[in-house]
C-alpha cells in the first residue's frame, strides 16, 4: 500500500511538474536550453572518449597484448631483425612467441586503376599474437613465411569492400601487387580496421638468413601476448637477459641495447587519452556552470511561489514532501533537457569528428548509441540533483505565517545578502575562469607554433610519393636512374621552377636515422650522433628554400664512383664539430666494417636546420647524401619509396595532373600517392593542437556566456526584490549614478571572489595542459591577466543592464507597489 501510494504521488508530482513548466514557458525555455547545452556537450565528448579510449578493442584479451621495442640513448626505437630473432628465441613468457611487422606499401594493379595500398609484412604468427582471426579464409602458415613461398596475402575488410565488392570468391584468387602474383588466403573482419588509415593488407615477411643476422637496421614493430598468469615484469626480465647476452656477443651492434615494453592500448591511443579526458573535464565544467544557472533560476522561481508553498505547508505537507515535489520538477526538467541534449550531442559529435585530426584512432566509430543515451539520462538525473536540491531545501524551510501574510514578495529573502545565490555566482565565475584560462594557454601556444620558422618555405610546393616495386626494380643502378629520371621530368613540367626527389620530406613519413661519428674518434655506440638521413637529387635545397650556410649543394660532380660526399645540417655541425669549420672534414655514417674499416664521406656543405617533425619539435641533426651515391642497402629500408618535390610560382595544385602524367610516361604501372601541398602537410602536423584549442575555446566562450547570463539573472532578480528600497533611495535624493554604483558594487563582490577562487583553481589545473603547451608556461601571467580582465569586463556589462534599469525606477510607483 505504501508503494502504491508512493507511485500515485509520484505520478501526480510528474503531472503537476509538466503543468508548471508549460505555465512558465520563458523559464522552461531558458532552463531547457541551458541544461541541454551542458548535457549535449558532455554526451558528445563522452561518446568520443568511449570510442577512442574506453571501448574494448576487438582483439582477444587485449590487456595481455604488449608492444616490445628497443631504446637507444633513452629514445624508443623499432627493433632490428637480428634482435627480434634472438629475443623471440630467448623468451618464454609470451604466448605464440613474438610477432614482427614491417609497415610497407604495395602497388595494387588488380581490379581497376593501379592504387598504392598501405600494408605490412608480418611474421606467420602475427594474427595469433594480435588476437584476431579472418572473417573468411585463414591466416598464414609457417611454411609460407619463408623466402620464395611468401606469395600469399590477407586483405582488410575495407580493401575487400573497396576493390573486390565483398565477393567471398576473392579467397583463393590471384592478384598482382608490386609486379608479382599473390594468392588471397583470407579477409579480416570489419572490426579489425582499427583506424581509418590502418593497414589494408598483409603478406608474410619471409626473413632471409642474412636479415635474421642483421642487428643494425631497426625497422620492425614487435608485439607480444603474455601467457596466462605471466606478468610484464617477468617478460621484461627475460628481455633484459637477452639484451645482456647480445651486448657481450656482438658489442659492435648491441653495446647499448635495451628492451622496453608498453601496453598495446597505451601505444594505440597515445596522448589522445589525456587530450580527450581534458576535453571531457572541460565540458563537465560547462555542465556545472549550466547547473548553477538553473539553480539560480529555481531559487528565483521558488521565491515567486512562496505563497503556494506556504499554503501546502499549512494544509499539512511536510518538509520532505515539499522537497520531493520540487526534486520531481527538477527531474522532469532534467529528463526533458537530456532528450534535447541528445539531439545537440548528435550534431556536436559530428562536428567533433569533422574537426578532429585524421589520425585519432577509432574516433570515426563514435556514435550516439544506447550507451550514450544512457549516459545522457544519467548525467541529466545527476544534474537535477545538483541544481535542484539546494532550491528545494530552501523553499521547504519557508516560514508559513509571514509568507501567507506577505505573499510572494520577500517570502524567501533575496539579494546578494542571500549567500546561496552569491555562492552560485562565485562558483560560476570560478569555473568560467578555469575554462578561459585553459583556452587562453592553448591559444597562446598555437600562436607561438604558427610563429615558428620551420626552416623551409612551404608555400608553392607540391609533394607526392612514388614507390618502385622490387620485382621490376631489383638493382640499385636502375632504381637510381629511375628516380633521377622522375626528378628531371618533374623539373620539366610547365610552371615548375625547381624539383627534386628525396627519401624524406618535412612533415612526411620516412626519415631513417643513422649514427654518425666524425673521423678520428674511437668507435663507441654511446658516442654516435643519431641523425636523420635524406637521399636527395640536386635542386632539393632550392625547391624547399633551405639555405646553404657554408660550402655548396650537390651537383654533377657528386656521382657514383666519385668522391663520397655529404651535406650536414647546422645542428649536426654544432654537435660533431663544435667551434670548427666542418667543410672538408669527414664523417662515417655507419658502424665500422671488417678490420675496423669505415665508410667516410667528406662534408661539402652545411644546410640550415629543418623542423622535419613539426614546429613543436626542435630541429634534429640531419645529413644528406646525393642520390647516385646512396648505399645499396638503403633501398631495402626505404623500400624504394621516395618523395617528389616541385616548387612553382603559381598554384601547386595545378601541377598534380601534369606530374601524374610525367610519372606515367616513365612507368604506367606506378601510381602517384599521398599527393599534397607542403602547406597541407604543415597544417596536418598542427591539426591536433588546433583541434584542442578550438574545442576548449568554444567551451570557454560557452561557459563565459552562461556565467554572464547567470550574473544578469541574479542581479535582475535582486533589482526586482529591492524595488521599494531603491524607490526610497531615489525619493531621498539618490542620483542615477548612486544607484548604479550601489548595484554594481554589490554585484562585483561575488564576481571578484569567484575570480580569486578561479585563479587558484586555474593555476592548479593548468599543469594538466603542460604537455600540450609550446613556449608557454602553465602559469602564464599574461594569459591570466587577460582572462581575468575579459571576465570582469563581461561581468560588468552583464551587471550594467539591470543596474541601469534600477536607476530608472519611478519612486512613486515603487512606493505605491508596496
Amino acid at each position: 500500500m505504501r508503494r502504491a501510494e508512493y507511485f500515485s504521488e509520484l505520478r501526480q508530482d510528474v503531472g503537476f511538474a509538466w503543468r508548471q513548466l508549460l505555465r512558465n514557458p520563458g523559464f522552461t525555455l531558458v532552463a531547457l536550453l541551458t541544461l541541454a547545452l551542458g548535457i549535449g556537450g558532455t554526451t558528445a565528448i563522452f561518446s568520443a572518449v568511449y570510442a577512442v579510449v574506453l571501448k574494448p578493442l576487438p582483439l582477444r584479451d587485449p590487456a595481455r597484448l604488449l608492444f616490445v621495442g628497443e631504446t637507444f640513448q633513452g629514445m624508443p626505437s623499432d627493433m632490428s631483425a637480428g634482435n627480434y630473432t634472438d629475443a623471440n628465441a630467448g623468451v618464454t613468457t609470451f604466448e605464440n612467441g613474438l610477432a614482427a611487422e614491417q609497415f610497407s606499401s604495395f602497388n595494387l594493379s588488380e581490379g581497376g586503376t593501379p592504387e598504392r595500398v598501405i600494408g605490412a609484412r608480418v611474421t606467420a604468427n602475427f594474427f595469433d599474437v594480435i588476437g584476431s582471426t579472418p572473417a573468411i579464409g585463414r591466416v598464414f602458415r609457417p611454411d609460407e613465411d619463408r623466402p620464395g613461398s611468401e606469395g600469399v596475402a590477407i586483405l582488410s575488410h575495407r580493401l575487400w569492400t573497396r576493390r573486390f565488392g565483398t565477393h567471398a570468391s576473392v579467397v583463393g584468387r590471384d592478384i598482382r601487387m608490386n609486379g608479382s602474383k599473390y594468392t588471397v588466403v583470407g579477409v579480416m573482419p570489419a572490426s579489425f580496421d582499427l583506424t581509418s588509415d590502418s593497414e589494408e593488407l598483409w603478406v608474410p615477411i619471409a626473413f632471409t638468413p642474412e636479415r635474421k643476422a642483421m642487428h643494425d637496421e631497426h625497422y620492425l614493430t614487435v608485439y607480444g601476448r603474455l601467457k596466462e598468469g605471466a606478468s610484464p615484469q617477468q617478460a621484461l626480465g627475460e628481455l633484459r637477459a637477452v639484451a645482456m647476452r647480445l651486448r657481450k656477443e656482438i658489442p659492435r651492434d648491441a653495446a647499448e641495447l635495451t628492451f622496453a615494453i608498453v601496453p598495446f592500448i597505451d601505444q594505440f591511443v597515445g596522448d589522445y587519452r589525456s587530450r580527450l579526458l581534458v576535453l571531457l573535464a572541460a565540458v563537465g565544467v560547462v555542465l556545472l556552470i549550466a547547473c548553477g544557472n538553473v539553480a539560480n533560476l529555481l531559487l528565483a522561481r521558488g521565491a515567486a511561489r512562496g505563497r503556494e508553498i506556504a499554503i501546502r505547508a499549512a494544509l499539512g505537507a511536510g518538509r520532505w514532501r515539499i522537497v520531493r515535489q520540487f526534486m520531481t520538477e527538477s527531474g522532469v526538467l532534467a529528463v526533458a533537457s537530456a532528450a534535447l541534449g541528445v539531439v545537440l550531442a548528435k550534431w556536436s559529435l559530428a562536428a567533433v569528428i569533422a574537426w578532429s585530426p585524421p589520425d585519432v584512432p577509432r574516433l570515426e566509430q563514435a556514435q550516439i548509441d544506447p550507451l550514450a543515451l544512457g549516459f545522457a539520462v544519467a548525467i541529466g538525473l545527476l544534474s537535477s540533483a545538483i541544481f535542484g536540491l539546494a532550491p528545494a531545501l530552501r523553499v521547504s524551510r519557508i516560514d508559513v505565517q509571514p509568507a501567507l501574510r506577505e505573499g510572494a514578495r520577500g517570502a524567501t529573502g533575496g539579494g546578494f545578502r542571500d549567500r546561496l545565490r552569491a555562492g552560485l555566482i562565485v562558483a560560476e565565475v570560478a569555473l568560467s575562469l578555469l575554462l578561459l584560462f585553459g583556452a587562453g594557454l592553448l591559444i597562446r601556444s598555437a600562436l607561438a607554433l604558427q610563429r615558428v620558422d620551420p626552416g623551409f618555405d612551404p608555400n608553392g610546393v607540391l609533394t607526392a610519393r612514388v614507390a618502385l616495386p622490387a620485382a621490376s626494380y631489383s638493382t640499385p643502378g636502375r632504381i637510381i636512374a629511375t628516380f633521377q629520371q622522375m626528378a628531371d621530368a618533374a623539373a620539366a613540367i610547365p610552371g615548375a621552377t625547381r624539383a627534386s626527389v628525396s627519401s624524406f620530406a618535412a612533415m612526411g613519413g620516412g626519415g631513417g636515422t643513422n649514427g654518425l661519428l666524425p673521423e678520428g674518434r674511437p668507435f663507441a655506440l654511446a658516442d654516435l650522433i643519431p641523425s636523420v638521413l635524406r637521399i636527395i637529387t640536386p635542386g632539393f635545397f632550392e625547391a624547399m628554400r633551405v639555405p646553404i650556410l657554408k660550402g655548396r649543394g650537390f651537383d654533377d660532380r657528386d656521382r657514383a664512383g666519385g668522391q663520397k660526399v655529404m651535406i650536414i645540417s647546422a645542428a649536426l655541425a654544432a654537435r660533431a664539430f663544435p667551434g670548427q669549420d666542418p667543410i672538408g672534414k669527414r664523417m662515417g655514417c655507419c658502424e665500422p666494417g671488417p678490420n675496423n674499416s669505415q665508410d667516410y664521406k667528406v662534408v661539402v656543405g652545411v644546410a640550415g636546420d629543418i623542423r622535419s617533425y613539426g614546429p613543436a619539435t626542435p630541429p634534429s641533426p640531419e645529413f644528406y647524401l646525393p642520390l647516385p651515391q646512396a648505399p645499396a642497402d638503403a633501398w631495402n629500408w626505404t623500400q624504394r619509396n621516395m618523395y617528389i618535390i616541385v616548387r612553382t610560382n603559381g598554384d601547386p595544385q595545378m601541377l598534380s595532373r601534369p606530374l601524374r602524367a610525367a610519372i606515367s610516361r616513365i612507368d604506367p604501372d606506378l601510381p602517384l600517392f599521398d599527393v599534397r601541398m607542403m602547406n597541407q602537410r604543415l597544417a596536418a602536423n598542427l591539426a591536433t593542437a588546433r583541434f584542442n584549442t578550438l574545442l576548449l575555446t568554444i567551451l570557454g566562450c560557452v561557459g563565459l556566456a552562461l556565467a554572464a547570463s547567470g550574473i544578469y539573472g541574479v542581479i535582475a532578480y535582486v533589482v526586482s526584490q529591492r524595488t521599494q528600497e531603491i524607490g526610497v533611495r531615489i525619493a531621498l535624493g539618490a542620483t542615477e549614478s548612486d544607484v548604479v554604483r550601489l548595484i554594481l558594487g554589490q554585484a562585483i563582490r561575488p564576481v571578484a571572489l569567484g575570480a580569486v577562487v578561479g585563479i587558484a583553481a586555474a593555476l592548479a589545473a593548468g599543469r594538466v595542459l603542460t604537455t600540450q603547451l609550446f613556449e608557454v608556461s602553465s602559469a602564464d601571467p599574461m594569459t591570466m591577466v587577460g582572462v581575468v580582465g575579459a571576465l570582469m569586463a563581461v561581468a560588468l556589462v552583464a551587471s550594467a543592464v539591470p543596474a541601469r534599469r534600477a536607476a530608472s525606477i519611478d519612486p512613486t510607483r515603487a512606493l505605491q507597489a508596496q
